[in-house]
């Protein structure tokens, strides 16, 4: 069937994503987004408005439910939405896991009591979730590098493990799924018969990113065929592969973390607020502060549990701990994100903490951009048009700050990142007056986009902000992709490749 085509027709009206961020250890890093809508009318210019400064404190608490969720409402997602007549040509995602148990647990409180094992008539819950989990079972027939075959398939345990991903997880990446399912189903991206190479996935060796990226592939693609599936296992959570070695970028994200340890440790009010929850609880400060209460109480938030409480003790007044102290330490984490960009530590470690991906991702937009042009032969079993990244808050984080989406808020649970490569249509060219010969055609151009959480965002990444708003073409073209990433990106290093960049020191600039 010939792929349906979609004119893209925004409001310029302006959205906004309000996402919550949390805090795992001193490289975590907490962004916020607020991007005017890409308006295309009829002569296919963008109209494109002046960005509307954020002003207005975010409220720490409702945030936090922005950064749960939770899988209770209908989504709108712009991915797969195109011009008339242009070409899909390729998809590659990456997604963060979805709901996890704490990594963290506060002495002297009980853990919450959740349930991993998945379960169709509990909530929440989604209509693939029993044939998900019927699916699972045969895995067995897939191809897994090997670090990969020992893990389970699916999260397991009456009573989560540490890390663990729950059936709110689960079903996030479900959603996930299915919602890109509906948007490139009328494109022909991949055909019901796909080949073994159209299809790369690979993770880290987590339970909770190897489900979460079974779970947005059985969204994606229903019972798709286990014997022409390979999952590949990425050891770095920077998904660098071969080229993770760079001793620049390990100096940098030392520097930032020291400059978030002086920022915490400077806040009267969150030193107030650790004191008197350690007081509540009979701990010294200190021991909290490592228990890292944030991460456990944000998971009492997503499942509606009650903060923790504990009676009186020798050394401890007993009681609960608050949404006001809650409250306290996520409004820190929102004072971070504005000193992290005034300082400018992290994006220049994001730039080479994630250059090894986005070169994989720009070595493969150009590869199938040359497979479609006009009069080539496709390899047998095609190309490689689908891949799937799952990944962690500290893969996306970076990736986000590198592509210069500086006010990207810090990935939610289930985040992805998504590029999509579009071809335009061939183009006839008139004969002049006098040629010999008949009509030329010249071929259509490339173009990417990058969506984050759904919003097209391309606009606002470092390598389209400065395209000219007069442009004929409402896409980014790919060029401008391949020159950040090969050579621009490392301007805010003061050089012009990896390799330059990562044999230099790093030094203070504050």
């Amino acid at each position: 069937l010939k792929p349906k085509t979609h004119y893209l027709v925004l409001s310029n009206q302006i959205l906004s994503l309000s996402f919550w961020s949390k805090t795992i250890d001193y490289c975590s890093v907490h962004i916020h987004l607020k991007f005017p809508t890409l308006g295309l009318g009829k002569s296919r210019k963008r109209v494109f408005p002046a960005p509307v400064p954020h002003t207005e404190e975010p409220e720490p608490v409702s945030e936090a439910y922005g950064y749960c969720n939770t899988p209770n409402r209908s989504e709108q997602a712009w991915e797969g939405h195109s011009l008339a007549d242009y070409k899909l040509l390729s998809v590659q995602v990456m997604i963060r896991h979805g709901d996890r148990y704490p990594l963290y647990s506060i002495p002297k409180t009980k853990r919450p009591a959740i349930d991993c094992t998945l379960s169709p008539n509990r909530r929440p819950s989604h209509p693939l979730l029993s044939g998900f989990i019927s699916h699972m079972a045969r895995g067995g027939r897939g191809h897994w590098d090997s670090p990969l075959s020992s893990v389970p398939r699916l999260p397991n345990h009456s009573s989560c493990d540490i890390g663990e991903l729950t059936q709110t997880g689960v079903v996030q990446h479900l959603r996930n799924g299915q919602l890109l399912h509906e948007a490139y189903k009328h494109h022909g991206l991949l055909p019901p018969d796909w080949s073994p190479r159209q299809v790369w996935v690979e993770t880290t060796g987590k339970s909770r990113t190897l489900q979460s990226g079974l779970a947005f592939l059985y969204g994606l693609l229903p019972d798709f065929d286990w014997t022409k599936l390979t999952v590949r296992h990425q050891w770095s959570t920077l998904f660098c592969s071969g080229a993770c070695d760079c001793p620049a970028r390990n100096k940098y994200l030392d520097e930032e973390q020291r400059r978030q340890y002086r920022l915490r440790v400077a806040n009267t009010e969150l030193e107030r607020t650790y004191a008197e929850m350690a007081r509540t609880l009979g701990l010294p400060t200190r021991q909290l502060r490592a228990a890292n209460p944030i991460d456990s109480l944000l998971c009492h938030l997503c499942h509606g549990i009650p903060f923790p409480c504990v009676p009186p003790s020798e050394g401890g007044m007993g009681g609960c701990l608050t949404m006001a102290q809650f409250a306290v330490i996520r409004k820190q984490q929102l004072l971070d994100e504005i000193d992290r960009r005034k300082v400018g530590l992290y994006r220049k470690y994001a730039v080479l903490a994630m250059y090894p991906y986005l070169n994989r991702t720009a070595t493969k937009m150009e590869r199938i951009a040359k497979a479609n042009e006009m009069g080539r032969q496709m390899r047998p079993g095609g190309e490689e048009v689908f891949s799937l990244s799952s990944a962690h808050d500290v893969t996306m984080a970076p990736l986000l700050s590198a592509l210069g989406l500086e006010q990207a808020r810090f990935p939610r649970f289930a985040a992805r990142v998504v590029f999509e490569l579009w071809k335009s249509p061939a183009v006839a060219l008139l004969k002049k007056k006098g040629a010999k010969g008949g009509e030329k055609v010249k071929d259509g151009e490339v173009f990417v986009r990058v969506l984050y959480n759904g919003e097209d965002v391309t606009f606002h990444t470092a390598f389209c902000k400065s395209q000219s708003r007069r442009s004929n073409q409402p896409l980014c073209p790919l060029s401008n992709f391949l020159s950040f990433v090969r050579r621009d990106m490392f301007s805010v290093v003061n050089a012009t490749s990896y390799q330059e960049a990562c044999g230099r020191p790093c030094t203070r600039n504050y």
